[in-house]
């Protein structure tokens, strides 16, 4: 029996990096108790951290009150044991964007999670029929794409693979929209729609740096002014990670059969071999490791 919103109450999220603990945040701000998974216990006491800061800020700003923003955190309970995931009603997987690895992770999944629990991928570009194929009950297995940072962006993508059921697709649509998201109906094509249409702000933006022709900064600068955009391609691609942003265009390139047009670029390469990865590096396509 495929299961209705209403009994959507545990909500699993397997991955504690930006996306995972963002979308842990969201859920468990909107009422869901919340099981964080992954196999790092440093990393999920960072998390936990960066959770609890961003709250305690949102509070500080009038956005939540303190007691809402303590119960929000108390929600949250982590977990280095994927078995520990095994009374939720959704399972949210958001960890590196490898098909081998989400593979896996559905793998298991179906032999803890009950047979009528749904099954999430955060996935951004990989083909949700894909990762479904790997799960024992691929008609509840379901794209729904968060964007970074999860806790402002109201976009979720919200994906059907070949299998999945209309019960699944409304479920996690209502789900999305009880945690104050728009979703948005998207096909099981690569990049779905926001990834698609963004390679070329990018992978143009490169282009012009590789051929000289003008600066990041420069370029972020007529974006800004002249696009309207809140952020330029270079200062996005350090707030999401510059690695993040390299695997999306490869994922994309691949999955198009090497459609000239999706083609990743060797300077965006350059930066991840040099481990200048944006914000979280303190470096990328500008410097951070000196602001206060």
């Amino acid at each position: 029996m495929i299961l209705g919103n209403a009994e959507v109450r545990t909500i699993g999220v397997i991955g504690s990096g930006v996306m995972g603990s963002g979308i842990a945040q969201v859920a468990a701000q909107s009422g869901y108790a919340v099981r964080l998974f992954d196999v790092d216990e440093t990393l999920l006491e960072k998390a936990v951290g960066s959770i609890a800061g961003f709250l305690r800020r949102a509070a500080e700003k009038g956005k939540l009150t303190p007691e809402a923003a303590e119960n929000a955190l108390t929600r949250i309970t982590t977990t280095l044991s994927l078995g520990e995931c095994e009374p939720c009603d959704l399972v949210i997987e958001a960890a590196p964007e490898s098909i081998g690895i989400k593979e896996s992770l559905f793998r298991e999944l179906s032999s803890i999670v009950r047979s009528d629990a749904i099954l999430a991928t955060n996935t951004s570009t990989l083909g949700v029929t894909q990762i479904a194929a790997a799960a024992t009950y691929p008609e509840r297995v379901v794209g729904m794409h968060f964007f970074n940072p999860a806790p402002l962006m109201k976009l979720v993508e919200v994906i059907a693979g070949a299998d999945t059921s209309d019960e699944v697709i409304g479920t996690v649509i209502e789900t999305a929209r009880h945690m104050g998201k728009n979703p948005v109906r998207a096909k099981d094509t690569p990049g779905f729609i926001v990834n698609r249409v963004a390679r070329p702000f990018y992978l143009e933006a490169l282009r012009l740096l590789q051929d000289g022709i003008a600066s990041p900064e420069t370029i972020d600068l007529l974006v800004r002014k002249g696009g309207g955009f809140r952020m330029g391609p270079f200062e996005l691609m350090d707030l999401i990670g510059i690695d993040v942003n390299y695997a999306a265009s490869r994922s994309v390139y691949e999955q198009y059969f090497q459609e000239p047009r999706f083609r990743p670029s060797i300077l965006q390469q350059r930066m991840v071999d040099s481990r200048h990865l944006g914000r979280k590096s303190g470096r990328g396509w500008y410097r951070y490791d000196e602001e206060t």
